[in-house]
């Protein structure tokens, strides 16, 4: 938690570009598993969170720009609530560390709202956040404001001195977990076994992890959460974790490694040819720059290599707005990151990664790009290329005359079972370029090769 001043500049700006009205905040609610009491892990709404900067649940905030006054709202506690979970400081208390001095009990939302001329509120993306707000506002169809969205994506997009320093903790810790990881994962192993050493180190450093761990011998398969593969000799680990801090920001980096002490030749050539995708992408960064066609920067590398290797062939640039590219990178290259992983995407990707005079694509490939708009100083974000060689892929476009313009099916055919190869870094855009944050993290083929081999 930052201190109370934080959090009150961060509400008077929010009211100016507002200009009046209410505005309305929910925190996030325990949610059971299977039954009431046995919870998720909490996570709080992180824009109620950037607002309000508390980790409990059951709080809404209301800043009534017309009225000039801030009040949270929350339960009172109960003697089973003592008994059961603890004593926990009085919601005047905590009010007063975030620079609120005005507090109300849940109940009274509604009679407060009641008189409200509009009430701007944002996309509700659970379920209790959806009938809260029907009840609360008597309206079953709801009507998110545009104009709040705007703002908070406005505002959020650019990460203070104290975000980035605190990004930076969390970017350290995650590449710290990362090189356990790879320290620890042995041929012969289950996947769930070596996820369990990415938990195992976010509970031992006091911290969080920022999603559940992709730890997969597939990974061909981009979101794979599956974990029950054994780890084999000839394999890579692709794996993609990252911590959150106490203070709520997350790490998100990715790196693939050999489950033996080196990678095969045929592996080396497609790492490399990510990696230098993957360089040439955090290169390209600065203010001003479309990510968009950074993006696009990375896919014509990746053909390059691709034809190298000699499984691509023909016109970069033709091969490229043809979408073959997308054989083997069928994603986007990053996305915001910040308080979520994937930051604001609660908010809708057009408002967070686009603008009205840049729309979201709906080809394939493109449309999984987050992120499009013009960099600004401030941003955080992440660059993640990849080749993903999925076979039922190669099975779909065989017969497909683009494709086989620019694709080497036969070359392509003895790489069914390669999986997937991905490196993930996180990237501040700063004043002239960008920095990576964080300690550093081993990518370069004799960088990652050296750490399985004092492993082994």
């Amino acid at each position: 938690m930052f201190d109370a001043n934080t959090y009150t500049q961060r509400r008077l700006q929010l009211k100016q570009q507002l200009g009046g009205d209410l505005i309305l905040l929910l925190g996030n609610e325990e949610a059971g598993m299977n039954y009431q009491d046995n919870w998720y892990p909490f996570y709080q709404d992180s824009t109620f969170r950037y607002y309000f900067g508390l980790d409990l649940a059951g709080l809404t905030g209301i800043i009534d720009v017309d009225g000039d006054e801030v009040i949270l709202f929350g339960p009172e506690q109960s003697l089973d609530d003592v008994v059961w979970t603890g004593a926990l400081p009085s919601l005047a208390s905590l009010a007063v560390q975030v620079g609120v001095h005005k507090v109300m009990p849940t109940e009274k939302v509604a009679n407060y709202l009641a008189g409200a001329k509009n009430i701007h509120y944002l996309p509700p993306y659970r379920p209790e956040h959806q009938l809260k707000l029907q009840n609360w506002t008597g309206k079953t169809a709801l009507e998110p404001s545009l104009s709040l969205i705007q703002a908070v994506v406005a505002q959020r997009t650019i990460k203070s001195d104290a975000e980035i320093q605190e990004i930076e903790k969390a970017v350290t810790y995650t590449a710290r977990m990362h090189r356990s990881v790879m320290q620890f994962a042995r041929e012969g192993m289950k996947e769930h076994e070596v996820a369990s050493e990415a938990l195992r180190y976010a509970e031992a450093t006091g911290n969080l992890l920022s999603f559940p761990v992709i730890c997969t011998t597939q990974g061909q398969i981009l979101h794979n959460h599956y974990r029950g593969n054994t780890l084999r000799d000839g394999d890579m680990l692709l794996f993609d974790g990252g911590i959150q801090t106490a203070a709520g920001y997350a790490g998100d980096m990715t790196r693939t490694f050999p489950v033996g002490p080196t990678f095969t030749e045929r592996q080396r050539e497609l790492y490399q040819v990510v990696l230098e995708t993957h360089e040439a992408a955090m290169a390209a960064l600065k203010p001003g720059m479309l990510y968009k066609d950074v993006h696009l920067l990375a896919c014509r590398k990746l053909t390059d290599g691709l034809k190298q290797v000699g499984l691509m062939r023909g016109d970069t640039e033709e091969a490229v707005q043809a979408g073959a590219h997308t054989m083997f990178f069928q994603c986007g290259l990053g996305h915001m990151m910040g308080m979520d992983v994937h930051d604001m995407e609660n908010l809708g990707e057009q408002y967070v990664g686009y603008t009205p005079e840049l729309r979201k694509s709906t080809e394939f490939g493109l449309k999984s790009l987050r992120l499009g708009r013009a960099l600004e100083p401030g941003f955080v974000l992440t660059v993640e290329p990849g080749i993903y060689i999925i076979p039922e892929l190669i099975d779909m476009r065989r017969n497909d005359k683009v494709a086989q313009q620019f694709i080497n099916f036969e070359k392509l055919d003895t790489y069914r079972d390669f999986g997937g190869v991905r490196i993930e870094d996180d990237l501040l855009i700063t004043e002239t370029g960008s920095r990576i944050l964080g300690e550093p993290l081993e990518r370069a083929l004799a960088e990652v090769e050296a750490i399985r081999q004092q492993a082994l």
